[in-house]
């Protein structure tokens, strides 16, 4: 008897699961592949339009990395070229002072003076150069 039992709950959940796996109609399916289909489309729309957003802020960014090396190279150069100017100064004032010393008295200070002017100007100039012109 128990094995009777067996068979027919056996037969009866064969008959259950089958009837779980049951083909769905014609219309039915096509309009699940239809909407995967349009879901499909709008994913992959989607992604296009981020992929190219990504490519237009990578290439702004491209861009403006460029142009601040540019600008930093830039800057680099006026202050080599303003450091050298300096430098330059620095040794024609002290050419300049000590020429001074051969004169005496006023002159001899006017001369100093004047030297040292030039000297505090120039270094005036390549400070401001090195400041830019939108630094404050």
């Amino acid at each position: 008897m128990k094995f009777a039992v067996m068979c027919a709950l056996l037969a009866s959940m064969s008959a259950g699961l089958s009837a779980c796996n049951k083909a769905k109609s014609p219309e039915q399916v096509q309009a699940q592949v239809a909407q995967a289909s349009r879901e499909a489309a709008e994913n992959d729309a989607k992604a296009d339009a981020n992929s190219k957003q990504a490519e237009v802020q990578a290439s702004q960014q491209l861009a403006k990395d460029r142009a601040d090396a540019a600008a930093k190279a830039t800057e680099t150069r006026v202050a080599a070229v303003a450091d050298a100017a300096v430098t330059e100064a620095e040794g024609a004032t002290n050419i300049a002072l000590a020429k001074c010393e051969a004169l005496e008295g006023d002159a001899q200070r006017q001369c100093r003076d004047e030297a040292n002017a030039h000297l505090q100007a120039v270094k005036d100039r390549a400070k401001a150069a090195k400041k830019g012109p939108l630094e404050p």
